[in-house]
């Protein structure tokens, strides 16, 4: 991900802060709980997509998929981002830390 990913999470993040009035605990809480929440429409898109209530039949596409996952994404990122102001360099440094164990045993591999 590149910095203006990071700058617009960080803009969304002041914005959402603006708009709060819940102690700083308070508010680390209810984001990362947001994740799950937005885990569970991911859920009952893929049901849709897939048909599997016969009740409601096919309620979402996969394009419907996509868009909750990227609202997973989203709110993940703004979690990382409330609990820890540097959230780039921490995701960048897990994600090179999966990436070493996963693709690369021999060396670190760089993902920037």
């Amino acid at each position: 991900m590149d910095s203006a990913t990071w700058t617009t999470i960080a803009r969304l993040v002041e914005w959402l802060d603006a708009h709060n009035t819940n102690s700083p605990e308070l508010t680390r809480l209810l984001r990362v709980l947001k994740i799950q929440e937005e885990a569970g429409e991911v859920a009952e898109a893929i049901h849709g997509a897939m048909g599997s209530n016969p009740r409601k039949g096919a309620s979402h596409t996969w394009g419907d998929v996509e868009k909750e996952l990227c609202d997973v994404i989203l709110a993940s990122m703004v979690s990382l981002a409330t609990i820890n102001p540097d959230a780039r360099k921490v995701f960048e440094y897990h994600l090179n830390r999966v990436a070493e164990r996963s693709l690369d045993a021999a060396g670190p591999t760089a993902i920037v």
